[in-house]
């Protein structure tokens, strides 16, 4: 037979293992969250300045090829 004071030990290590569980998983949601917005930067950048990339290399490949 438990007491009462077991059980509100009982319930304060379950909730301090919850509450430490719920700790590491925000930090494992943090660290995908930065993770997903590092890659929606270097997509964006991708994105933004890729066709002027792109378009050089036209450009270049056109003039080693002589067109102009």
């Amino acid at each position: 037979m438990t007491t009462p004071e077991q059980d509100k030990l009982q319930q304060n290590v379950e909730r301090t293992a919850a509450v430490h569980a719920l700790k590491a998983i925000r930090t494992i949601v943090d660290a995908e969250q930065q993770d997903e917005a590092a890659r929606a930067r270097l997509l964006y950048a991708f994105l933004s300045y890729g066709w002027i990339v792109l378009l050089c290399a036209v450009f270049l490949l056109a003039h080693f090829l002589g067109v102009f």
